[in-house]
């Protein structure tokens, strides 16, 4: 008689134990981990449900809460083997398709849009004016604009463009802050070896100043990188004592919340401090476009930084430009519309700064 066969084990396949974070965690620890407290986590898992829900409950697929609370901490951390170490359970293939999935639903433009507005309407303009005057007497301002590095892995087709002016590979990521470091745009499509007086003069953000789609008198500020425009005011390289002077010191006080606020976004999200990793450049757009928002829906839900010591790493322009800093004129500013943004500047610097504190 044949003796009977042992046993095998159970394979338990798909069906591994998850950790409930957000029952078992309070929010203090939820926005160590994932930046959002309990409410904000489902805030966002409810925007993309649709988009993240499975067709079919075979093989105990990831719920869409889970999708949200692994993309959160593959953007809190940077890697993803983090998002393993939390005992949340799925295995790395299935963590990298859900931050995959839940990237593309969360960088709709639809979602995006709901988050991340310029101010075209006048008491929206205005509202913003008197919140950056409220700095250091800088009038008429309505975003304070620069440009950042963000290192990626080399991509496969055209590495060179990639190589940003200190080496490394990048994308130049556009941002404009409001005076409350909410982000008011943010554009990330270019390579790094690219100027951010071209990524500017080729933006949405430019054709909305030009078309006039913006109140009358209002301004962005920039620093020496950009050509002075009619809407977008920058400092004088070599000042004049008195009201260029006066000028500048308001400048640069103001200027500096657009420095502050990509600190406090790369802060928040850590997968921009480094290298990230995902390819291809457009998914690193893509993830780059959702923390601008996610760290908006975070301001606007009044949930602090991270309690931690680290720094942005590989943060481009977190130092502010020197007054008199002898910058060159961008090359691609044509002759004649960079002398009107001159004359401008001096009509403005004039009417605003000739009379003393």
């Amino acid at each position: 008689m044949a003796a009977p066969q042992e046993q095998q084990p159970h394979q338990p396949g798909n069906n591994y134990l998850r950790k409930d974070v957000l029952n078992e965690l309070n929010d203090a620890e939820l926005i160590k981990r994932y930046r959002l407290d309990r409410e904000g986590i489902l805030f966002v898992t409810n925007l993309v449900r649709a988009a993240l829900k499975s067709d079919t409950n075979r093989s105990n697929p990831l719920t869409p809460e889970l999708k949200v609370l692994i993309t959160l901490r593959y953007l809190a951390t940077g890697k993803m083997q983090q998002c393993s170490s939390d005992d949340l359970g799925p295995s790395q293939s299935s963590i990298s398709r859900a931050i995959s999935k839940t990237i593309d639903a969360l960088a709709d433009v639809n979602v995006l849009k709901r988050f991340i507005t310029f101010p075209v309407t006048q008491d929206s303009a205005d509202r913003k004016k008197a919140e950056f005057f409220a700095i250091a007497n800088f009038p008429n301002i309505v975003g304070a604009i620069d440009g950042t590095h963000i290192r990626i892995v080399a991509p496969r087709d055209q590495e060179e463009v990639y190589v940003n002016r200190k080496g490394y590979h990048s994308m130049n990521v556009q941002v404009v802050f409001d005076a409350n470091y909410r982000i008011l745009d943010i554009l990330a499509k270019w390579p790094g070896s690219v100027h951010d007086a071209r990524i500017l003069n080729s933006s949405g953000l430019s054709r909305l100043f030009d078309g006039g789609y913006v109140p009358a008198g209002s301004h962005l500020l920039g620093d020496s990188g950009y050509p002075s425009k009619t809407w977008l005011l920058t400092p004088y390289l070599r000042p004049l004592p008195g009201p260029q002077s006066r000028y500048n010191r308001s400048h640069k006080i103001t200027r500096s919340i657009v420095e502050r606020g990509i600190g406090q976004l790369k802060r928040r999200f850590h997968v921009l401090h480094g290298e990230v990793r995902l390819r291809p450049p457009l998914k690193v757009c893509k993830i780059i476009h959702v923390c601008g928002m996610l760290h908006n829906i975070c301001k606007d839900r009044n949930l602090p930084l991270p309690l931690d010591d680290e720094q942005p790493m590989g943060a481009e322009a977190q130092v502010p430009v020197p007054l008199n800093d002898a910058a060159e004129e961008p090359a691609n500013a044509p002759g004649g519309h960079r002398n009107e943004g001159r004359a401008y500047q001096d009509a403005f610097c004039t009417l605003h700064f000739s009379n003393e504190d």
